[in-house]
């Protein structure tokens, strides 16, 4: 299944590079991910991710830190599944 295929180490370098945010904060919780994760990342959990790197600092540090979940757009399971895999400390 496409979604479920893995990404190449080109493609996790620029998912790496796109998701540089202006707060240390979120950039400590994604760096954690991208250790913990960044080998075995998906497709699907590549559009999650991209699509949380949309939001602004602010909106994503308050998902991170459980101050507000995902809604409307966000609200989809592979933005949910990646969410859990940022939030979870090893």
């Amino acid at each position: 299944m496409a979604e479920e295929a893995l990404l190449d180490e080109r493609e996790v370098a620029i998912l790496r590079w796109r998701s540089r945010r202006g707060l240390v904060e979120n950039d400590l919780f994604i760096e954690r991910f991208f250790a913990d994760h960044g080998p075995r990342l998906t497709q699907r959990q590549a559009r999650g991710l991209t699509a949380l790197m949309d939001l602004s600092d602010n909106d994503l540090l308050d998902l991170l830190l459980r101050r507000k979940e995902p809604t409307e757009a966000l609200d989809t399971p592979e933005v949910k599944e990646v969410l859990e895999q940022l939030r979870h400390r090893a």
